[in-house]
């Protein structure tokens, strides 16, 4: 279960209480123990015949080594554990014919192989066999040789297992690997995030294109990379443009056959309070526009080809605000929030295709996008370069979804509390105020307080 508790590790703080099983005893003993056991025992006088169980005395639980593990691992422990044995009412006819059933053997599968576990592993979850070790113990009497605390050198061997036996320490996770000779077109690479992950593809040694409505802008990167030795592929399209995004998508098929990797990365922001809103109906269809529509316009015209190959990866740049429900961001968030409900549909109709989605939300990030918005210069932000490591995470280890915990948790806080959650992000709306083009009035430079400097450390990387 070390790989289980590597992802649990990266997707959450160690402080986070989780839930988990509590299993039946299971005997885990270290090897210099038998060894210095069997020595002793196979020296002894008179003890022919006798059998002897190299077994600890006192078994763990399978919730109690998996919690001494994630100790050692400084990942989340399992505060709550439930008895599998719960379970135990549904007759084994029915759990046998439930397992073999086509959707559940797949999912079972899938989820065994992506967290590196045998099949018979889930034989020793309530595993029922205890072991007598008196014989062992009456032989060892003395001696000094004794089961040591699995806490003792639990960190040994999750260190070992980390630096060498780890399965993802042996596939290629270089982003020349993947990408090197592949075509990737990352939209919105004239400044910002996208600037920044075209350029990683390009130094990778992919077939780099991006797209924007700028040309001005767009010949200023392309000579810029040029003057790095690097070669960038631009077109002036608007996404928000239905003949230009049509006539874009055929010419790729033409050219190149399609695209390997799309990073949907255009997008518009707006930061404006409801209130301040009832007359901007459009501000609500311009992100949708952009956001949604256009996004949506080239990651369905570049499908047909994605499909054809049987490869492919959608990787969709989202928001932090669409876990957070940020406030002020009503027309963004939406807009975000549509594209990640229509890349879990899409996943779930390719996931047999070799065909990937993954949603990366954003937290915030230092762009001319957030630029207008004076208040951001005092706040925590990811730099476009940070944001685009997120992008090549999302290439290398093609995850359904990549967030920071702090978004995470504000999913679960909105999930399972949710009037807390309203609580705490009415704070942030109460406590900042809206941009000087927002509310139609001169904004003025004013010094954050305490509280919003503390405010903005606590909740690094989300919108205000």
């Amino acid at each position: 279960f070390f790989k289980l508790i590597q992802k649990i590790r990266k997707a959450l703080p160690s402080w986070m209480p989780t839930v988990g099983i509590e299993g039946g005893r299971i005997n885990v003993v270290p090897v210099d123990f038998v060894v210095a056991a069997m020595d002793h025992i196979a020296h002894l006088k008179n003890e022919d015949g006798h059998c002897f169980h190299l077994t600890d005395p006192t078994p763990m639980r399978v919730g109690d080594l998996l919690n001494t593990f994630a100790r050692a691992a400084h990942a989340p422990e399992m505060a709550m554990r439930i008895n599998a044995a719960l379970l135990g009412f549904i007759p084994r006819s029915v759990r046998k014919a439930m397992f073999a059933l086509t959707p559940v053997r797949r999912i079972r599968n899938a989820v065994m192989k992506d967290l590196g576990l045998p099949d018979d592993i889930l034989d020793f979850i309530n595993y029922p066999t205890r072991f007598d070790c008196r014989e062992t113990q009456r032989a060892l009497k003395g001696t000094g040789i004794v089961v040591p605390p699995l806490d003792s050198y639990a960190w040994r061997l999750w260190d070992y297992w980390e630096r060498h036996l780890d399965p993802d320490l042996f596939i290629d996770r270089t982003l020349r690997g993947k990408v090197e000779g592949r075509v990737v077109l990352v939209t919105g690479g004239s400044s910002g995030i996208g600037k920044a992950t075209v350029r990683k593809m390009a130094e990778a040694g992919a077939i780099a294109i991006t797209i924007a409505r700028d040309p001005k802008t767009l010949d200023e990167t392309r000579a810029e990379f040029e003057a790095a030795g690097l070669r960038l592929i631009t077109h002036v399209v608007d996404i928000a443009d239905p003949q230009q995004c049509a006539a874009f998508v055929t010419l790729l098929n033409d050219q190149y056959g399609g695209v390997d990797i799309l990073v949907n990365n255009a997008g518009r922001s707006i930061r404006r309070g409801i209130e301040n809103s009832f007359d901007r109906f459009h501000d609500f269809e311009r992100t949708m526009e952009v956001n949604y529509f256009g996004a949506l316009r080239l990651t369905m015209g570049l499908l047909p080809g994605m499909i054809a190959k049987r490869k492919g990866q959608v990787i969709n740049i989202s928001s932090i605000g669409v876990l957070t429900n940020a406030p002020r961001f009503s027309a963004y968030v939406a807009s975000k929030a549509a594209m990640d409900a229509w890349a879990r549909c899409a996943a779930s109709e390719f996931a047999d295709r070799g065909i990937e989605f993954t949603t990366i939300n954003m937290p915030l990030v230092r762009t001319p996008m957030i630029a207008p918005t004076k208040i951001y210069d005092q706040v925590p932000t990811l730099s476009p370069e940070d944001a685009a490591d997120l992008v090549v995470e999302a290439i290398i280890h093609k995850p359904v979804r990549i967030a920071t915990r702090l978004g995470i948790f504000g999913a679960l806080l909105h999930s399972l509390t949710p009037k807390v959650a309203q609580i705490v992000m009415n704070t942030s709306f109460r406590m900042f105020s809206d941009s000087s083009a927002a509310s139609h009035q001169v904004e003025k430079a004013t010094p954050q307080t305490a509280d919003q400097i503390a405010f903005s450390q606590m909740m690094r990387g989300i919108h205000f």
